[in-house]
């Protein structure tokens, strides 16, 4: 037998790596059907965009009549129905659209602005709130509601929005211009001025810009600047009347009367009605000495407009300067017929009665020892003090976000300025001191129908509480409170100059003086108070006060207030 032989075990085959073969694309899928709306909807988009609603409209029923529940047609359904004038078939559509698809942004922002429309704000802000949670990064229902809330009176909440709008679309040239009027009606020039700049940036010829941005530089002081902005607006929209009113007041202000008054002119050419534009051209006059003029340009705005109480303070003003005080009485004897407690009319009342030797009258009118009300407030609960309470409110004051130069319009000069304080913190507990002090005052007056201005005290007033920061030189001009019944001001930080040195009067407050550019000739009766911390002074809001000026360091914080009719 032959041996089988072992054979020597053999190496498996080596493997070669496999390499991955791509694999061939599958055949592309058929589109999905296009719906037999699209090309509706597409040749609606576009009659809507070049502003043919009523070619859009059409076009969105047809394509409903397929598709109803298709929540992009109900929303251009609703847009085309409602700038085609049917409000009503505009909210049934946007509300379908809304309730198809809550998180249609688009839907949401256009049923707001319908619900706007018609009157309703609560359910318009309800719905920009919905499309802003549906689309956080959408811009125009931001816009939206700042506009709504501006319109609204809420101006801390406007600019917060329209803020929110500009940061989100750096191009929304509106949203720049909202923020910069709302900032502006806040007292924060500097901010209103920066929107305006960005918006410019945008638009460079905008007349609403431009227009808007001159009167921010007239309450900055920069009236050349004003007059160059009111001309560019002009340039853009030579009929924009308010271009051409903030040029003539610019002008003014920097002693150009008949440019001034050329520029008032061309208002009335085309506002036949505008008594402001009139009143200053008898002003203008006046100042350059034509005193008969100004009495015939006084008339005519009288004419105009016979309850301009403004007017009727400054032809009061005219007559004394002439040297006939009988005729600025009669003029305030005229108006106060009719609204009996107008405060700047009252005031001139005071120094026509002084002009004519009838200082006893002119004392019962402004009867300094009878409604000068000092009185220290006591500390609230939660303080441990009354000196902890002022240093909370002078740092609350310090630190709030509207304070900021004082406009050229007010009567603080050199020091800073803010705008509405009403809120929580310290001032809520002022609030609280100004209502009782406020109380207590109207108590101690009494009933008195012979006096105008006790006679006509609201059963209702509202506040309003602002705050000034003085440094240095700062203070204030003589000047009244004509918006208000009841005014005030209350001392949370006084420097120790004041406090201290008791012969000089550096600083204090002073009421009576009428302001310089008056022309009264008798010299009213004075009546000065050393301000201190925890000190509040209540007077009546026709009561001409100044600030003495001060020149040593330190830093004062006062309140004022005013207590206006509801």
């Amino acid at each position: 037998m032959k041996k089988v032989k072992k054979r020597k075990p053999r190496k498996p085959p080596r493997r070669r790596a496999m390499k991955a073969r791509p694999r061939p694309p599958p055949p592309p899928s058929p589109p999905p059907p296009r719906p037999a709306s699209a090309g509706l909807l597409e040749r609606a988009a576009a009659a809507l965009r070049a502003g043919d609603a009523q070619s859009a409209l059409p076009l969105c029923r047809q394509a409903l009549k397929s598709d109803p529940g298709n929540a992009d047609a109900l929303n251009l359904a609703g847009a085309a129905a409602f700038q085609s004038g049917l409000a009503a078939e505009a909210l049934d559509l946007l509300q379908t659209a809304v309730a198809f698809a809550p998180s249609h942004a688009e839907a949401g922002n256009n049923l707001g602005n319908v619900l706007s429309a018609l009157g309703r704000d609560g359910e318009a802000e309800a719905a920009y709130r919905s499309a802003i949670a549906a689309d956080p990064g959408y811009a125009d229902p931001w816009f939206n509601m700042a506009v709504l809330m501006e319109k609204g009176g809420r101006n801390d909440e406007a600019l917060a929005a329209y803020r929110k709008a500009a940061a989100m679309a750096p191009a929304h040239a509106g949203a720049r211009l909202g923020q910069g009027n709302v900032a502006a009606a806040l007292g924060r020039l500097e901010e209103a001025r920066a929107a305006y700049d960005s918006a410019l940036a945008l638009d460079a010829s905008s007349p609403e810009a431009l227009t808007n941005m001159a009167a921010v530089l007239q309450e900055l002081g920069d009236f050349e600047a004003a007059a160059d902005h009111c001309r560019r607006a002009l340039e853009s929209a030579p009929e924009l009347g308010q271009a051409r009113y903030n040029l003539g007041i610019a002008l003014q202000e920097k002693g150009e009367f008949e440019d001034a008054m050329a520029a008032y002119g061309r208002v009335l050419a085309d506002e036949p009605g505008h008594a402001a534009a009139a009143l200053n051209i008898a002003v203008a006059l006046q100042q350059t000495g034509r005193l008969e003029d100004a009495g015939a340009a006084f008339r005519r705005v009288l004419h105009m407009d016979p309850d301009f109480a403004k007017a009727h303070a400054n032809f009061a003003d005219l007559r004394l300067e002439q040297g006939e005080p009988e005729a600025a009485l009669a003029v305030c004897d005229e108006f106060l017929a009719r609204r009996p407690a107008d405060t700047a009319v009252l005031a001139y009342r005071a120094l026509a009665l002084g002009d004519l030797g009838l200082a006893g009258e002119a004392r019962a009118l402004v009867d300094l020892e009878r409604f000068l009300k000092p009185r220290t407030i006591p500390p609230p609960d939660a303080y441990a003090d009354l000196a902890a309470f002022n240093e909370a409110l002078a740092r609350h004051v310090e630190g709030h976000p509207s304070l900021s130069p004082a406009p050229q319009s007010h009567a603080t000069r050199e020091a800073r300025h803010s705008g509405e304080l009403l809120g929580g913190g310290p001032v809520a507990d002022l609030e609280t001191a100004i209502r009782a002090a406020a109380d207590a005052y109207r108590r101690d007056l009494g009933s008195d129908p012979g006096h105008p201005w006790i006679a006509a005290a609201a059963d209702e007033l509202v506040l309003s509480v602002w705050g000034v920061v003085m440094e240095g030189q700062g203070h204030q001009i003589p000047h009244i409170h004509p918006a208000a019944w009841l005014s005030g001001v209350y001392y949370a930080r006084v420097p120790d100059f004041i406090a201290e040195r008791a012969g000089e009067r550096a600083g204090w407050i002073e009421f009576g003086r009428p302001p310089g550019h008056f022309h009264n000739r008798a010299r009213p009766e004075t009546r000065a108070f050393r301000p201190e911390a925890g000190l509040m002074i209540l007077f009546p809001s026709y009561f001409s006060h100044r600030t003495i000026p001060f020149r040593d360091p330190g830093t004062r914080v006062s309140i004022a207030f005013d207590l206006m009719p509801a």
